[in-house]
């Protein structure tokens, strides 16, 4: 059943890629007879399609998994699916004969119909799994008040479609672990109800320390039909909520590194170069206007540039539009713009306050420096300070720094005059690191653009 439910899942994209093109088309031109569709560009994109959405995970099962992760995955890998048949058109000189608007139909509206498709389902099965049906049923093993919290967590995801029925607590406290689901002492009793009440999951929710409980565990479920799955309690010895991962071929859990895959940075570097590339072309005359103002303003470069950290602490340099006047820097002092600071210009004042200064660090994202979302990075003579009285800070840099960031958008920007004020923007710093999505990248890029260019703590 999952193969046949693939394989209509990819008929349905490439029926949606090919009646896109045609509703687009029947929108630019009105007459299908008079449109200027190219097959051969319909045709390439289907085939991408079928080639491409699979190695972004788009056909894999979805249960209990966030639907706006699922939403960001579609999105980017259409987006990627067009961009190659971009380039192919390109390649084989035909992009002249491809209409700009049609295209660009094209692409929001089978976008949309990609997205609208997967969500419907999703709302469906949610409707089915709420009302008891699509479910499995699950078992989970664990101690004490983890157990208890993972059984929680369970029911508070009734559209998941997975359902607690039983629970194993190794060091018992109570009897019932939330909605009446029975708890166990006893393994065996606890064996039978799993084979006789047609579990298909046992979860084994334990620390590291409980070995001998996992070992019996799996060799108890090793001869049936049943899921036995290890959700470790890494609280106390682990910085990220991280997954399995695959090291040279052998199970690994990563304790201290990067949360984000290495498979979802090439999506969020794929998502980066096209953002920005569109984002200067878009900006090309607000960037001439404000060069302009800058180099009139007072005497002095138009950029201003600085050697910042990006990921894994290399060293690079950062691209400003110039906000201040010329002026003397001790050597290994880096003093941070203040209110009503005498050496801010008119126009740097105006450019810092709507965040336009900004703006010339879309060439670091293209040239690779820099993401377009990601904690913002600090001067190498701040590192130095905060890396040794803020707790976390040194993480930061798991990843590329960004141009905007949840902590930005969330108010923490401008000054950091108080460790306190610097504690908080890096902890909203790591909880980004711990729940990244391309979801929330959207998510931060559309509230950037709404509420982030002016602020009262940019000066």
């Amino acid at each position: 059943m999952p193969g046949l439910h693939s394989l209509i899942a990819r008929l349905l994209d490439v029926t949606l890629v090919v009646l896109g093109s045609l509703v687009a088309s029947h929108v630019r031109f009105e007459d299908l007879a008079q449109s200027r569709l190219d097959t051969a560009f319909v045709a390439f994109a289907a085939a991408f399609t079928l080639v491409l959405f699979p190695m972004f995970g788009v056909y894999g099962s979805w249960r209990g998994r966030a639907m706006l992760r699922m939403i960001g995955q579609v999105s980017l890998a259409w987006l990627v699916v067009q961009g190659c048949g971009l380039v192919l058109m390109f390649s084989l000189h035909r992009s002249d004969f491809i209409s700009r608007l049609w295209f660009a139909y094209w692409t929001g509206m089978t976008g949309g119909a990609l997205v609208t498709s997967r969500v419907a389902v999703h709302m469906v099965l949610a409707r089915l799994r709420y009302a008891g049906m699509n479910l499995r049923h699950v078992a989970v093993v664990g101690c004490g008040a983890h157990c208890q919290q993972v059984v929680r967590t369970i029911e508070g995801a009734a559209g998941s479609g997975f359902r607690a029925v039983a629970a194993f607590d190794a060091r018992p406290v109570i009897s019932t672990a939330g909605s009446g689901v029975p708890v166990y002492d006893d393994v065996g009793k606890f064996a039978a109800y799993v084979r006789t009440h047609d579990v298909q999951e046992v979860w084994l929710a334990l620390p590291l320390s409980e070995e001998r409980t996992i070992s019996r565990f799996v060799a108890e479920f090793r001869d049936d039909l049943v899921n036995v799955r290890f959700v470790p309690d890494m609280r106390s010895v682990a910085l990220f909520d991280s997954g399995m991962i695959d090291l040279i071929g052998m199970p690994a859990i990563n304790l201290v590194a990067s949360p984000v895959p290495a498979r979802a940075l090439v999506k969020k570097e794929i998502f980066d170069r096209i953002f920005a590339a569109c984002a200067l072309l878009a900006l090309a005359p607000l960037l001439l206007a404000i060069a302009i103002a800058v180099k009139c303003s007072s005497r002095g470069p138009v950029f201003f540039t600085q050697k910042r950290k990006g990921a894994d602490g290399q060293i690079f340099k950062i691209y400003k539009f110039r906000s201040m006047r010329p002026h003397v820097v001790e050597s290994g002092v880096v003093k941070q713009a203040t209110k009503d600071d005498p050496r801010i210009t008119r126009v740097g004042a105006f450019l810092r306050r709507t965040s336009l200064d900004e703006l010339p660090q879309f060439f670091n994202v293209l040239r690779g420096d820099m993401s377009v979302v990601g904690p913002r990075p600090h001067a190498i003579e701040h590192d130095e300070l905060y890396q040794k009285v803020v707790n976390g800070y040194i993480h930061r840099y798991r990843i590329k720094p960004g141009i905007t960031g949840w902590a930005q958008i969330n108010g923490f920007r401008g000054e950091t005059d108080r460790i306190e004020k610097m504690q908080e923007r890096v902890e909203h710093d790591l909880y980004y690191l711990r729940n990244w999505s391309f979801g929330l990248d959207m998510r931060i890029v559309a509230a950037t653009i709404a509420k982030g260019f002016v602020h009262s703590n940019a000066y």
